[in-house]
This record gives structure tokens, C-alpha cells and sequence, in this order.
């Protein structure tokens, strides 16, 4: 089984969750007894050998669009990618910037294409008012390719739900689950004070940590407002970069600046971290927040529940499957029409955890249980090649 991964995001450029899942289960594919296959082709320049010292075909815009919209860029990148995946017996794409070389590889070299569903673009209409025509050619993009594939794979049964209805004219029978997962050995429980101490946060002051991009599905706003309610003893920690806009990246520096003038503790460190400095991070939190106003999954979840660090959420999407409600973690429930309910909500929630810290670790530790017993990589892999056996058994 000779399988083409494509991919905008790979190792060293990984950002968001839809690049820890690809970079993630290629590794835990080639990891399977009947090692599949695997070509990785990605956005960017070429790359050394990543994961498991498997190489990948890097791209760079093509000659010609560097000046253009960067939603023509990633279409430029995708007919380079197509044409380079004949020879595969199925192709399998990651995200809209991807989707289009799967559908052209799929139509030019008679291949079957699967999609896995990170994130929907109907469900992301700010985009509009950032990217215009982008927005719209990268819509456009997406659901040409979703009907056009032959499978796609939700990461949890809300964004089954979400695909169907933001594209009713898929057929159901070709939208299959399989669930986000996390490396337990590389997110585990790693108490070291002074590296959190080196990052300029107190370890022995209980805080909240934020952990993620500056973009509007994230609802750092929110988290921000909330804030303003949390116990004064308390400190909130925002690990956040790569605002997808200027505007929103000024917003946050904004509301971050004026909460430091009333409180301790707020902390602010605009990056993302190495995995190494981030689990101690999220490993000394009493709590982790995710504030999502859209949240397919939300593989942070899983990473601070592996951490043994008790979740905080919002009910959106899927984050309802991955932490469980009084046992791993508190959701609050998201109103797009009430948000003074929901930040009231999220204060509330965050210091409850904040003030009983042992009800907090209890809730961490059977985090890190259900990780172990239910979301792996290597049961993921499977469950993906028995899509890709489907597919592929289709006459």
C-alpha cells in the first residue's frame, strides 16, 4: 500500500493541531506490522529527514506567485504536489491548503483521495474579513474536494456532524471517525519548577495556562475578560503567537497590558514553545484553559490531560469527547449570543479549580488514565488503514 500524505504543515514548521496529528500518525503508520508506504509532501522548502528519519518533498511557491494572494500560492503548491504523486495507490490530505492537490492527483492519476477533517471553512466566517477573495477561493476549494472524495475522516463524531452539514450533499456512508490522539511518552507529567521559573511564570503561584494561536476560533478574548474574575492570589498564563492577523495580535497585546496594570501574575509569552520547555509548563499548571469558540477536537486537550493537568473548556465541537465533564476537567457552555455568560462561566469554572488544587490533580490524573486507555496513536493508525483498505476495495 504506497500512500501520499499532503500536508501544509510538517516538522519544523507545525503550528496548529492539523499539524501535530499529520507529523504524529505518519509515525504511527509506519510504526504498523504491514508498514504502509508513506510519502510525505508538504508546504515550504526541502526538508531533512523528519520523523523516524523519513524525508519529505518540500514546495515552495511556485516562481511566478510570490507576489500573488496566498490562497493562489497554496493552489500553485497543490498542482506541484499532484503532479508528483503518481505511482501512489491513494492519496490523503490535510486541511484546505492540501485538499487540492489530493483532488487533482485523484483526477489526473485515476487514485482514490481521503480528506481528514481539522477544520471546516463555513464554520470559520471571520476569515472573510482578513483574507476577502482568499477566503473565498480557499471555500471554494474545500468543498469542491470534500464532494469529490471518496472518504473523510472526521477527528470526532461533532465534526462528523459539522461536515455533513456544512456540505449536505456528501454522502453520509463516506464520512468515517477516527479520533485525534497524543504521545503519551513525549506529553507526560515532567515537574521541573525552574524551568517554568525560566520562562518568567511562578510555579509557586497556582495560574491558569493558555496554550495556542492568537486567532478568533480560540477565544483568548474571552479567556482575557474572564480573567478580571479569577482569585487575586491566582496567576493566568498565555503561551500565544502566530495571530493570524496584525489586528488580533494588537487586540491581545491590548487587553494582556491593560490586565497586568490590575492584577499579579499575568503572563504573557508570545511563542510557541519546544515541546521541552512547554510540558513542564503545562505539567505546573493548576489548570488548562481552552476557551474555543470552534474546536473540531482540540488536541491541547489531550496533551494537558497526558500532562496530568486538569481541562478547563468550552462545549463546542468536539471537545465534549476528549474531556469529560466533572472527571477530567469542567466544560462551560459557549452562547455566540451570550458571551458575558460564557466568560462569567469560564471564571467560574477556572476558579473552582484554582482554590482546590487537590480536586484539580485528582482531575489531571484520570485525564492522563482515559489518554492511555483511549486515544494512542497506534490504535489511530489502524483505524486509518482500514479506511484506506475500504477505499481502496471499492470497485
Amino acid at each position: 500500500m504506497h500512500i501520499g500524505i499532503v500536508t501544509r504543515e510538517w516538522p519544523p514548521d507545525v503550528y496548529g493541531g492539523a499539524g501535530v496529528h499529520v507529523e504524529h500518525l505518519v509515525a504511527a503508520l509506519r510504526a504498523l506490522p504491514e508498514r504502509p508506504d508513506i510519502d510525505v509532501h508538504c508546504f515550504g522548502g526541502p526538508r531533512a529527514p523528519g520523523t523516524a528519519g523519513h524525508p519529505a518533498t518540500g514546495y515552495a511557491v511556485p516562481q511566478g506567485l510570490t507576489d500573488a494572494n496566498g490562497a493562489l500560492q497554496a493552489v500553485g503548491i497543490d498542482v506541484e504536489m499532484a503532479a508528483n504523486l503518481a505511482g501512489a495507490d491513494l492519496v490523503h490530505s490535510h486541511t484546505w491548503y492540501a485538499n487540492t492537490a489530493g483532488l487533482l492527483a485523484a483526477l489526473v492519476h485515476g487514485i482514490p483521495h481521503v480528506i481528514t477533517a481539522h477544520s471546516l471553512e463555513p464554520r470559520r466566517p471571520w476569515k472573510a474579513d482578513q483574507l476577502g477573495g482568499g477566503y473565498r477561493l480557499s471555500s471554494w476549494a474545500e468543498r469542491t474536494a470534500y464532494l469529490a472524495a471518496d472518504a473523510v475522516i472526521a477527528v470526532s463524531h461533532g465534526m462528523r456532524t459539522d461536515v455533513l452539514d456544512a456540505y449536505p450533499d456528501l454522502d453520509p456512508s463516506r464520512v468515517h471517525v477516527v479520533g485525534n490522539g497524543v504521545d503519551a511518552e513525549a506529553y507526560r507529567p515532567v515537574d521541573d519548577p525552574e524551568a517554568v521559573r525560566g520562562l518568567g511564570v511562578d510555579p509557586d503561584r497556582p495560574y491558569a495556562l493558555f496554550v495556542g494561536r492568537i486567532t478568533r476560533q480560540k477565544g483568548v478574548p474571552h479567556l482575557l475578560a474572564a480573567a478580571e474574575q479569577l482569585p487575586p492570589e491566582a496567576g493566568l498564563v498565555l503561551c500565544a503567537g502566530a495571530a493570524d492577523t496584525p489586528a488580533e495580535r494588537q487586540q491581545v497585546a491590548d487587553a494582556v497590558t491593560a490586565l497586568q496594570a490590575r492584577r499579579k501574575g499575568v503572563v504573557w509569552i508570545e511563542a510557541m514553545l519546544p515541546r521541552e520547555q512547554l510540558v513542564p509548563l503545562i505539567t505546573g499548571a493548576t489548570v488548562f484553559v481552552v476557551p474555543s469558540v470552534y474546536e473540531p477536537l482540540g488536541i491541547v486537550n489531550l496533551e494537558a490531560a497526558a500532562c496530568e493537568t486538569a481541562v478547563v473548556a468550552s462545549d463546542v465541537g468536539g471537545i465534549p469527547e476528549v474531556v469529560d465533564d466533572g472527571r477530567t476537567g469542567l466544560l462551560v457552555h459557549y452562547d455566540p449570543e451570550n458571551p458575558a455568560a460564557f466568560e462569567q462561566g469560564l471564571a467560574a469554572r477556572i476558579s473552582e479549580l484554582l482554590i482546590d488544587p487537590a480536586r484539580a490533580a485528582a482531575m489531571g490524573a484520570a485525564g492522563r488514565e482515559r489518554v492511555l486507555t483511549e486515544f494512542g496513536w497506534p490504535a489511530i493508525a489502524r483505524q486509518t488503514v482500514e479506511v484506506y483498505s475500504a477505499v481502496l476495495a471499492q470497485p
